[in-house]
């Protein structure tokens, strides 16, 4: 298993956890999405992670990653 992470601008709420996290299921290989608001974090584990897949479903959610 494979783990990536992410900070991630704009997050605020529960919204924009559920927003990340429906945008970031659907991505081909990711088995499991972890939304830290305090922190900005993101994680996203699973056996094949696309890094720019996973990046543009975040942009796609209406979030931006820093870095």
């Amino acid at each position: 298993m494979h783990e990536l992470r992410y900070t991630v601008s704009g997050m605020s709420c529960a919204h924009c956890v559920d927003a990340i996290t429906r945008e970031l299921t659907g991505v081909a290989g990711v088995a499991n999405v972890a939304v830290d608001l305090d922190s900005g974090n993101v994680t996203v584990t699973g056996d094949v992670l696309d890094d720019a897949a996973i990046r543009a479903a975040i942009d796609e959610a209406g979030y931006a990653v820093v870095g």
